[in-house]
């Protein structure tokens, strides 16, 4: 977990802040605090496997950057199982976009707008896609085009169970 930012630590914590973040894109990574992806994403750089990040993205380095566009918070997976649920993350970490208390969904060129799942690679990839979640949420779009390249946004397949 990051120090830097700040953390949601239940449902009624994550109802407040969509409903109270207004005229701004409110970023919700969801995730756990020990998992090295995460801690990656969020603020640390940590060693996964053989490889170190050092030149990925880190969200509480970006904060500031977007602090006029955007307000981010974590989410533990483990504590907001409703939202877990509700957003189907099965995958961690995945990002999930709020304007004006209205859920942004983003066509990132896979079946599934609801969420980002994974890591962004690069910080201008990540302030990009907050921009135009904003532009496209001001003039009143709920979905907007991702403006990531295509061989920056991870691939995973969806697992669908018929109830």
């Amino acid at each position: 977990m990051s120090f830097l930012l700040p953390k949601l630590t239940s449902k009624k914590e994550v109802d407040q802040a969509i409903k109270s973040t207004a005229e701004k894109v409110l970023v919700l990574r969801f995730g756990r605090d020990e998992d090295p992806v995460c801690l990656q994403l969020d603020d640390i750089n940590v060693p996964c496997g053989e490889m170190e990040f050092h030149s990925v993205l880190t969200l509480s380095k970006t904060s500031a950057d977007l602090s006029k566009m955007a307000t981010i918070y974590l989410v533990d997976v483990d504590q907001t199982p409703v939202y877990t649920q509700y957003f189907d993350i099965s995958y961690i970490p995945s990002t999930v976009f709020f304007f004006n208390g209205q859920h942004m969904k983003v066509d990132y060129g896979s079946p599934d707008h609801t969420k980002f799942v994974g890591s962004f690679k690069t910080k201008q990839d990540f302030i990009d896609l907050i921009e135009v979640i904003y532009r496209g949420a001001m003039r009143g779009k709920l979905i907007v085009q991702s403006p990531i390249d295509p061989k920056n946004i991870p691939k995973y397949d969806l697992l669908y169970q018929d109830i």
